[in-house]
């Protein structure tokens, strides 16, 4: 894969990072980021063409954050995402951290100028969201899930939505995971096996501390709406601590974090919940735990003498990443991670043993390295990426968004901060 060229999409805030979102539809692309004002900004282009035309939802006055819905603040978690649905119509959501819902949806199909404001989508509990993601369900429709809470107490509701009325509703009559007042969920979005199966791996909290994080759990279905533990057992919902899903039982303060929890599966279809946690000397671990007739194996990986000693609340940079574990055409799995000091690569793992036997080249290197570099003079700067989603008409391109900003600072103010980057959009071919 190699960058082939790539195209100016505009000026960007660049005091601290933030999530944008490239979609990829058919002939068309679109994109969602906060300009140099902090202004929420989407775009859309032609496959092939340069130019973008760009727009800005308008938003309404948030009282208690004192900006309007459509302007970021400080906070990391104010990610912007979209989706199409199958009429056509562009969804886009995001900019809010225990915050009122703030939903658009374009009133001509695939118009990015013509968002208009949602209110509500069932109206009930959507005054304090959180991460929200829009992902394809069932019969290919369009489902939402989002935070109710905060961190530490919190529930996560999943919406459908009815292209022909254009309403939402409840996918299921209570939240999927409840930390009833005592906790909260963080989970990946369920995605969708070998096996024709969905996949869902996430982990507690107990407050909003991060270092309490504890106990790695995952849960399977058929639709969404009926789920199952690892050992087969029906889950009632909601489910909760006490619902029996547990991978492995991580204690608060055991370096479990929410932003590294990934899945995989091996030839068997079995699957695989890549994760760190501190060994018995204190040192921070990559892990892998195996669903094996039922009962989950776990696996050690690394063996450093590197301890990621986190804790308290805000946004975070991440030391240690994992990626989920493949199956290669060798016949062995592959394990891609990230270690602040150790660098990135792809562990070699034997299939029967998950044991580290070896490495794999890192195909996307060069594409890689020439986006990572910093091309900023201002002190401290970072680079961002975001690959782009779904499912384009030229399948030999890939595509990602690139812009430097400061990094994280706990979603707290800056006296100071960088101008205006740029973002581009880079063009890779995979061949």
């Amino acid at each position: 894969m190699k960058v082939t060229h790539s195209l100016p999409v505009g000026c960007v805030w660049s005091g601290h990072p933030v999530g944008f979102d490239l979609l990829t539809h058919g002939d068309q692309q679109f994109v969602a980021f906060y300009d140099a004002e902090r202004k929420m900004t989407v775009g859309m282009r032609l496959l092939g063409e340069d130019a973008w035309t760009l727009a800005h939802p308008e938003g309404i006055w948030l009282e208690g954050r004192g900006r309007l819905s459509s302007e970021l603040g400080w906070d990391s978690h104010n990610s912007l995402i979209m989706a199409v649905d199958e009429a056509g119509y562009v969804h886009l959501c995001g900019n809010m951290h225990v915050d009122p819902l703030i939903y658009f949806r374009t009133t001509r199909p695939l118009d990015v100028t013509s968002f208009e404001r949602i209110d509500h989508m069932v109206g009930a509990q959507e005054d304090r969201c959180t991460y929200p993601v829009f992902m394809q369900g069932p019969n290919n429709g369009l489902v939402f899930r989002y935070r109710d809470g905060q961190s530490g107490n919190g529930v996560d509701f999943y919406n459908v939505y009815d292209v022909t009325s254009k309403r939402w509703s409840r996918l299921l009559d209570t939240p999927l995971l409840d930390g009833l007042d005592r906790m909260n969920a963080y989970a990946r979005m369920p995605e969708k096996g070998p096996d024709g199966l969905w996949h869902m791996v996430w982990m507690w909290r107990d407050t909003p501390d991060c270092a309490t994080n504890h106990s790695i759990s995952y849960a399977q279905s058929e639709d969404l709406v009926r789920w199952r533990a690892g050992s087969g057992d029906a889950l009632s919902l909601p489910i909760t601590i006490e619902s029996g899903a547990e991978v492995d039982p991580v204690s608060p303060g055991g370096g479990l974090i929410n932003m590294t929890q990934s899945l995989g599966f091996d030839a068997a279809h079995r699957p695989i919940v890549s994760y760190h946690k501190h060994d018995e000397k204190g040192y921070t671990q990559a892990y892998c735990a195996r669903l094996e007739q039922g009962a989950w194996v776990i696996y050690q990986l690394s063996r450093r003498t590197y301890r990621w000693d986190f804790g308290g609340g805000g946004s975070i940079r991440a030391e240690i990443q994992l990626g989920g574990v493949k199956v290669e055409s060798d016949g062995g799995l592959s394990q891609r991670y990230w270690h602040v000091e150790a660098g990135s690569g792809v562990w070699k793992l034997d299939p029967d043993t998950l044991g580290v036997v070896g490495s794999y080249p890192e195909a996307d290197q060069p594409a890689l390295d020439a986006l990572s570099a910093v091309q900023s003079e201002y002190p401290g700067m970072v680079v961002n990426t975001r690959s782009a989603r779904g499912t384009g008409s030229r399948p030999n391109e890939d595509y990602v968004l690139r812009w430097e900003t400061l990094d994280r600072n706990r979603d707290r103010p800056r006296e100071e901060t960088p101008p205006p980057t740029p973002l581009s959009l880079y063009v890779l071919n995979k061949r």
